[in-house]
């Protein structure tokens, strides 16, 4: 963090330098997370390549943020974090598969809803968050929000043979149960005292391993030879980039604010589906997406702030 403190330092000097580096670190990892999905869409391949691409571009800025950091870490936190990582891969990997079934702008917003959901239900039943009654009524209502969120994203005037209807439904069922490895990547270090940069390269030690696990166990060990694995190294490197200024916008910010502005991803990830990747939407499908995405982020303000 002496980069950070250096940064801040100087700004201290003046206020209005403060703030102007406040609202930056507030805004880049929405930007960040937001261009992921379809730069890597974009970048293309299968969701093997993807994926490998992915983790080995955030090990190599993990480890370059190791190097310059230096920061300490017991063992256990250590392999809980590695154990986070790993996790993260199984949501990521049907996050990845959703865009080749349905698009990007149709997996993100129920992606995310999901995510913010499962997190916010651990948050209550395991860490013992919305302990008074106030608490659980905006909690609750924020969930519902999300719910109600992730089903109007969903909706789709498409006539389509009854196979694609199926895949899209397969599709839906393979995101609501991967996204249980992003709940476990966002559980795990609540439990543990060090800073989220202690324990970025352990996560992407875990990521690298849990990718390799899933290469070898799907028989897909030919992406290591494909020249598209290593071009989706870039999407590493932009979530490693979100990830960092993620991590110090939470501590400029505060965790509720950081949390809540970088949120606005989805809408990013969302728009530029249907703009840079011309996923086509007919008026009644826009109308539903917007209104489902202005509540998930209604309801990722209300779940954090309660």
């Amino acid at each position: 963090m002496k980069l950070y403190d250096g940064l801040l330092s100087y700004f201290n000097k003046n206020k209005t330098g403060v703030n102007v580096l406040n609202i930056l670190l507030l805004l880049l990892p929405a930007l960040g997370w937001g261009l992921l999905p379809p730069v890597v869409a974009k970048l293309g391949g299968k969701p093997a390549n993807e994926i490998l691409g992915t983790a080995v571009g955030t090990l190599i800025a993990s480890v370059g943020v190791f190097i310059v950091l230096r920061p300490q870490i017991t063992l256990s936190s250590f392999l809980l974090a590695a154990f986070a990582g790993a996790f993260w891969i199984v949501g990521q990997v049907g996050q990845y598969q959703g865009y080749h079934n349905i698009g990007v702008s149709q997996t993100m917003p129920i992606s995310t809803g999901l995510q913010l959901v499962g997190t916010s239900l651990i948050g209550v039943f395991v860490f013992g968050e919305w302990s008074t009654v106030i608490e659980k009524v905006f909690g609750a209502l924020g969930v519902l929000l999300l719910i109600i969120g992730i089903w109007l994203t969903s909706i789709t005037d498409s006539k389509g043979s009854q196979a694609n209807e199926k895949q899209r439904i397969n599709t839906i069922i393979m995101l609501i149960l991967t996204s249980a490895g992003y709940w476990v990547y966002n559980s795990i270090p609540r439990g543990l005292s060090e800073s989220g940069l202690a324990i970025f390269l352990p996560e992407s030690i875990g990521m690298v391993l849990a990718v390799i696990i899933y290469i070898a166990f799907t028989k897909q060990g030919n992406v290591f030879k494909e020249k598209t694995s290593w071009r989706n190294v870039l999407g590493g490197l932009i979530f490693s980039f979100a990830a960092v200024t993620y991590i110090l916008s939470v501590k400029a910010n505060g965790v509720n604010t950081a949390f809540v502005v970088s949120q606005v991803s989805v809408v990013i990830s969302t728009l530029l589906g249907m703009v840079w990747m011309h996923e086509a939407k007919s008026r009644r499908e826009l109308t539903y997406t917007m209104a489902g995405l202005v509540l998930i982020v209604a309801g990722a303000v209300i779940t954090t702030i309660f």
